[in-house]
């Protein structure tokens, strides 16, 4: 994710627009042990990574893919004190976040969660990063819309923590128009908003990320850390399908993504089993000192 694009701002509604309500099935796939669908596109071997931060990105193939969903317990950090930002004293250069994105026609999107400063009931913003809160990254695309990087409202209703479960969805739910839903720990926020590529009918892939982003250090390689992200549980992920005129919901194996441990594996702990492994689940720990 783009650390450089990180903001605040009260709040994000780029399309209030309604959006046609697509119906999502369970997948007919055929018996086979990785349970594919006829004529799907296997992922890439591998790919490059980009430089700036710390990264677990599993990456779809492009294909019919129009969304991704999955459930996660949002990981427990521990910061490396000596990393601070010279110009916001009581914030660290290392921002951790978990979230869902694609690439479709050329635009690419980071949606989820980012560890992020909050709005107290009388107004006052604090001076540290405390909570999770949505956010929304929108490349531009050769339509000429243009890109944007936005954060949900700063109320109390969308903070979330450290060990809370949250479900994670984004899906292209009509022509330009993308659904992001997040909810969990007794809170929700939804909307819909616009993005010029995303087609139901159209190719793309879709990705989940568990990342420690580095402030002004995007392109760059990383640097030195000790700050950890630990225990970011994902219970299960899916991606979506237009198939045969209908949405579907697919598991996100791993015989459907390419792997992307980004600067270096080293800096990575991964732990699933294969039933895990079958429907996207796995418990990511990040270092910046390694293991």
């Amino acid at each position: 994710m783009k650390s450089l694009l990180f903001a605040v701002t009260i709040g994000f509604c780029i399309s209030c627009a309604p959006a046609k309500k697509m119906e999502v099935v369970k997948p007919e796939l055929p018996q086979e042990s990785s349970k594919y669908f006829p004529n799907e596109v296997k992922p890439a071997a591998s790919k490059p990574c980009f430089q700036g931060a710390y990264y677990r990105k599993l990456v779809s193939s492009v294909d019919h893919w129009v969304g991704i969903s999955g459930t996660a317990v949002l990981p427990q950090i521990t910061f490396d004190q000596t990393r601070k930002n010279p110009k916001k004293e009581q914030q660290f250069l290392d921002n951790p976040s978990i979230y869902l994105g694609g690439h479709v026609d050329g635009q690419e999107t980071d949606i989820g969660l980012s560890w992020e400063v909050i709005k107290d009931e009388k107004g006052n913003i604090s001076d540290a990063r405390v909570a999770f809160r949505p956010f929304l990254r929108r490349a531009s695309h050769k339509s000429g819309q243009q890109a944007v990087f936005l954060n949900g409202p700063a109320t109390k209703d969308y903070y979330w923590y450290p060990g809370e479960e949250v479900f994670m969805s984004i899906e292209t739910v009509g022509k330009g128009l993308v659904k992001f839903v997040i909810e969990g720990a007794g809170k929700k926020y939804e909307t819909t908003f616009e993005c010029a590529g995303y087609t139901l009918d159209g190719l793309g892939e879709f990705k989940r990320v568990n990342a420690i982003d580095q402030m002004g250090n995007e392109g760059k390689p990383v640097q030195p850390t000790t700050t950890k992200v630990s225990m970011g549980k994902w219970l299960h992920t899916d991606l979506l399908r237009y198939e045969k005129g209908k949405v579907v919901k697919t598991p996100f194996h791993d015989g459907r993504y390419t792997e992307m441990n980004c600067p270096q594996q080293q800096f990575f702990k991964v732990d699933a089993s294969v039933d895990e492994k079958s429907k996207g689940a796995e418990v990511v720990h990040i270092s910046g000192s390694g293991f």
